[in-house]
C-alpha cells in the first residue's frame, strides 16, 4: 500500500508554515503554532483521526491570530488533498458524534471533491483566554476549500466553551478517520462520475 503523506509549505508576509501529514498514522503529533489553544485542538485532531501531524508555524500574532489560523486551515487542507491523491478505494463518507462532558457535537464529511462548509454552533462564548472562537469557523472554511471536501459541523449544546469546541475538533477527526479509510470492496473511485 502506498503511503498517503504530504508536506506543504506556505510562506507569505504574514505567515511561515511547514506541515507534514501522514493519513495512515498512529496519531502522533508535534504542533507549534504560537497559539496554545489551537495547538491543543490540532493535537486532538491528530490523535483522534489517527493521522500523524507535524506543524511548525510562525505568524504575525502581534497583529492578530486570524492570518495564522486561516493559513493553517489552508495548509492542512492542501496536505490532506495531496495525501489522498486520486481518492481511489476510500470510504469517502464519515460521520461522528462526540460528547465532551456537557457538550455534544456532530461532524459529517464527504470527500467528494466539492468544498462546502455548514457550521452551526450552540455555544456563543466569544473567547477562550485571548483566542477569538470565531476563528474556528475561519479555520474550517479554509480547510474545506483546500481539502476539497464537504463538512457539516453541528455543535448541539455545551455550556463550557473548551468542552464545546474540543468536541467539534474530535468529531471532525473521527469523521475523517472513517472517510479516508480504505474500503476493501471499492476498486476505484467511489463516485458514479468516475472522479472525485
Amino acid at each position: 500500500m502506498t503511503k498517503r503523506t504530504a508536506t506543504v509549505e506556505r510562506t507569505t508576509r504574514e505567515t511561515d508554515i511547514r506541515l507534514t501529514l501522514a493519513v495512515d498514522g498512529q496519531g502522533r503529533y508535534t504542533v507549534e503554532t504560537g497559539i496554545p489553544f489551537l495547538n491543543h485542538m490540532l493535537e486532538l485532531f491528530s490523535k483522534h483521526a489517527l493521522m500523524d501531524l507535524t506543524i511548525k508555524a510562525k505568524g504575525d500574532l502581534a497583529v492578530d491570530y486570524h492570518h495564522t489560523v486561516e493559513d493553517l486551515g489552508l495548509v492542512l487542507g492542501e496536505a490532506l488533498d495531496r495525501a489522498l491523491t486520486d481518492r481511489k478505494g476510500i470510504v469517502r463518507y464519515g460521520t461522528a458524534y462526540v460528547p465532551m462532558d456537557d457538550a455534544l457535537s456532530r461532524a459529517v464529511v464527504d470527500l467528494g471533491g466539492r468544498p462546502y462548509l455548514v457550521y452551526d454552533v450552540a455555544n456563543r462564548t466569544r473567547k477562550i483566554r485571548d483566542f477569538n472562537l470565531i476563528l474556528v469557523h475561519e479555520f474550517f472554511q479554509a480547510f474545506v476549500v483546500k481539502a476539497r471536501l464537504n463538512l457539516h459541523i453541528a455543535q448541539f449544546y455545551g455550556d463550557e466553551p473548551h468542552h464545546a469546541y474540543e468536541a467539534i475538533f474530535k468529531a471532525v477527526a473521527r469523521a475523517l478517520r472513517t472517510a479516508v479509510a480504505h474500503d476493501p470492496r471499492e476498486r476505484g473511485v467511489p463516485s458514479s462520475k468516475g472522479t472525485l
